[in-house]
C-alpha cells in the first residue's frame, strides 16, 4: 500500500519523471523517509538538481493529502505495478507506466482486448471497414483499445459502442483532458460504459510529444493491433513498432495503391504484417482465445439485427451495394427496377443510414 502511494506521489511532483522514479525505487526509498530526505542527500543518492528540487519543495503529507482527494473528488483511480489489478501484459513492454489514472470499469482489463488505429483524416471506406471490424470483433468478445482522436479511433470506439461491446480509451493527455474537444460526449460515454486510461495526471500540460509515448500503452495492452489506413508517416505505424517490440500480432486492412492513407498498410503488409480481407483473418489466429461458437453466434446475431430492418427491394439492392460501391447506373442494370422504384429504395436506405452517396452518383455500404 505504501509503495503504491509513493509511486502516486513521485508522479504528481513536476520535474519528476519515468528514470527519477525507477532510481528512488532501486534505491529503496520509501513513502516514510522521503519527506526526511534533504536536497543535499537527494543529490547523494544520485537524483539531479532540477528533481531533487521539485521533491524538496513540494512534497509533505499534507500535500499528498490533498491531491489524494483531489482525485477522489474527480473519481479518479490509479493504479501501479504493485496493484493485482495492474495489466500483466502491460508489464511486459519496454517501458510500463510507473502510475496508470483510470475512470470507468477496470473489469474491461481482463478481457481479451485488440488496438485499432489509424489515419485521423480517413476516407469514407477506411470508416466503413473501420466501423464493421470493430462491431464484429467486439460482438465476438474483444474489447477495443484505441486513443480517442478524430478518424479511425473515434469510428473504432463508436463501432464497438454500438456492438454494445467494451471499448478502452487511452489519452496523450492528462486523464481529465479531452481532446479532441468534439470528443466530449464520446469521452462520457465510453467513462460510463467502458474504460478511459492515461499515465499523465492531472495538471499535465498537453504536449505533441505525449500522444506517440501513448500509442506502446495501446500497444501493450493488446494482443495486437489492427491498422485500418495509415499514411507513410502516420503515428498508427509508431503503434505498430510497439506491438511487434512487445512480440504482439500485427494486422493491416489494404488499401488503393494511389492512396496515400493506404501506404502505410501497404508497408505494413510488404514487411509482414497480416493482410485483414474480412474479420474472419483476425479471429482465426484467436481460436483459444474466443470461442468460435461465441463468434458465429454474436456475429449472425448482429447480421440479422441489420437485416430485418430492410423491405425486400431494400435487402436486394443493400446486399449489391455491400459487396462494391455501385454506380446508379449499375444499380439499375443489375435490379432490374425502374427508375422511380429504385431511387426510392436508394433514398430509404440513405434514411436509415445503410448506405452513403459519393461523388458520380455512386453508392457505398456503411
Amino acid at each position: 500500500m505504501k509503495n503504491r502511494e509513493l509511486l502516486f506521489a513521485l508522479d504528481q511532483i513536476s520535474g519528476v519523471g519515468y528514470k527519477t522514479i525507477k532510481h528512488l525505487i532501486a534505491c529503496e526509498i520509501t513513502l516514510e523517509n522521503l519527506p526526511t530526505l534533504s536536497y543535499e542527500q537527494l543529490l547523494e543518492i544520485g537524483v539531479g538538481s532540477k528533481q531533487a528540487t521539485s521533491i524538496v519543495n513540494t512534497y509533505s503529507v499534507k500535500w499528498l493529502e490533498e491531491k489524494t482527494e483531489q482525485y477522489r473528488r474527480l473519481n479518479i483511480g490509479y493504479l501501479t505495478p504493485y496493484d493485482a489489478a495492474y495489466p500483466k501484459q502491460l508489464q511486459e513492454i519496454a517501458q510500463p507506466p510507473w502510475v496508470l489514472y483510470y475512470k470507468g470499469n477496470l473489469q474491461l482489463l481482463e478481457k481479451p482486448l485488440l488496438a485499432m488505429v489509424g489515419t485521423r483524416m480517413p476516407t469514407v471506406y477506411g470508416k466503413k471497414v473501420c466501423d464493421d471490424l470493430a462491431f464484429s470483433l467486439a460482438s465476438s468478445g474483444f474489447g477495443i483499445v484505441s486513443g480517442l482522436a478524430r478518424g479511425i479511433d473515434t469510428t473504432a470506439h463508436r463501432g464497438t459502442l454500438r456492438a454494445e461491446g467494451s471499448t478502452i480509451a487511452v489519452l496523450g493527455s492528462a486523464i481529465n483532458v479531452v481532446y479532441p474537444p468534439e470528443n466530449a460526449s464520446l469521452y462520457k460515454e465510453i467513462e460510463e460504459r467502458g474504460l478511459i486510461l492515461s499515465e499523465y495526471p492531472i495538471g499535465t500540460k498537453s504536449l505533441p510529444g505525449l500522444f506517440p509515448m501513448r500509442n506502446r500503452i495501446i500497444a501493450g495492452l493488446s494482443v495486437g493491433v489492427v491498422v485500418v489506413e495509415a499514411a507513410e508517416r502516420s503515428g498508427s505505424l509508431i503503434t505498430a513498432d510497439s506491438a511487434l517490440e512487445s512480440s504482439r500480432d500485427v494486422f493491416a486492412v489494404p488499401g488503393p495503391i494511389t492512396s496515400p492513407n493506404s501506404r502505410g498498410c501497404l508497408r505494413l503488409i510488404q514487411q509482414g504484417a497480416k493482410l485483414v480481407i474480412s474479420v474472419d483473418d483476425i479471429l482465426e489466429d484467436y481460436r483459444d482465445v474466443i470461442s468460435l461458437s461465441k463468434q458465429a453466434e454474436q456475429l449472425k446475431h448482429g447480421g440479422e439485427e441489420r437485416e430485418v430492418q430492410l423491405t425486400s427491394e431494400e435487402a436486394i439492392v443493400y446486399r449489391i451495394i455491400i459487396e462494391e460501391p455501385r454506380s446508379l447506373d449499375a444499380l439499375l442494370q443489375l435490379t432490374s427496377y425502374k427508375f422511380g422504384l429504385l431511387h426510392s429504395v436508394l433514398l430509404s436506405l440513405l434514411m436509415k443510414k445503410k448506405i452513403v452517396l459519393l461523388p458520380g452518383s455512386t453508392y457505398m455500404a456503411l
